[in-house]
């Protein structure tokens, strides 16, 4: 199961030692997962902090370009420090430096090759790949995006993620690009296999992306339970290699990631490149 987000309720981690600064990381985090700009009372319930500290914290927040306010409709959305500390992180890597050697030491244990991908909007975005000795080469080479719902990289983080959030990414028929003829091509073929992707603990890809090779996957959570990576494991179909047995190869791979990333877990795991 995953950990549901800004729980203010549920959490069995110990009281924070500087509460002012877990309760600015909180809004923050809060405010990067929403759709548009929100309000301070909603941000004060849904978090649990009292709304004269939530309104104290978004001010200095403002005042250092990490939010801005929107009078006209008396909300809140992130500010162009945010952008920046994202283009910092992107500058940085620390996802692919943390995450090659442990993709590179799964290909090896495997004898299969092995990724790790982030979403992108509809899309997985590769930045790590390490192809297996006599593997054929594939097209998720680091750099490439391919649609989330045909990759078993994308099944693991879109079952990972509020089925609102899903809805909104994929809304109708038109959200849905095809590659080989397989796949869903409507909301409900992709409710369907996520659904069977969490009640099993992994989700595949049977020639989705490219005819002939399968793939399982494992998404990465961070510190709140979003999945913020999947790490994933493609064979041809003639290495008669089983998906479950492979699934359960890159499960303690992905859980260490999500630790080293200061992640909680893996979501599960799941088949796809």
């Amino acid at each position: 199961m995953s950990v549901i987000p800004d729980s203010p309720h549920l959490s069995t981690t110990p009281a924070p030692q500087v509460p002012a600064a877990d309760q600015t990381l909180r809004i923050l985090s809060h405010l990067a997962r929403q759709r548009g700009p929100v309000s301070a009372s909603a941000m004060a319930t849904t978090l649990g902090i009292p709304r004269s500290t939530v309104y104290h914290l978004l001010a200095t927040l403002e005042q250092h370009g990490f939010v801005v306010h929107l009078p006209a409709e008396r909300r809140w959305g992130l500010g162009t420090a945010a952008f920046e500390l994202a283009g910092g992180y992107a500058r940085q890597q620390p996802l692919t430096r943390v995450g090659r050697p442990l993709i590179a030491a799964l290909a090896d244990r495997a004898g299969e090759s092995a990724h790790l991908a982030v979403m992108t909007g509809r899309d997985v975005l590769y930045i790590v790949e390490e192809r297996a000795p006599r593997r054929p080469a594939l097209v998720t080479d680091v750099g490439v995006r391919l649609p989330a719902h045909l990759t078993a990289t994308g099944r693991a983080m879109l079952a990972a993620l509020p089925r609102e959030q899903v809805r909104a990414l994929y809304p109708d028929a038109s959200a849905f690009a095809d590659r080989t003829g397989r796949g869903p091509t409507r909301p409900g073929e992709l409710r369907e296999i996520l659904r069977i992707a969490r009640a099993a603990g992994f989700a595949t890809e049977d020639g989705e992306v490219t005819l002939g090779l399968r793939s399982v996957g494992a998404a990465v959570l961070d510190h709140t339970g979003w999945p913020i990576a999947a790490i994933a494991l493609t064979w041809p179909d003639d290495a008669q290699r089983d998906a479950t047995d492979l699934a359960g190869v890159i499960a303690p791979v992905a859980a260490e990631l999500g630790r080293r990333i200061g992640g909680l877990a893996v979501i599960g795991s799941t088949r796809e490149r």
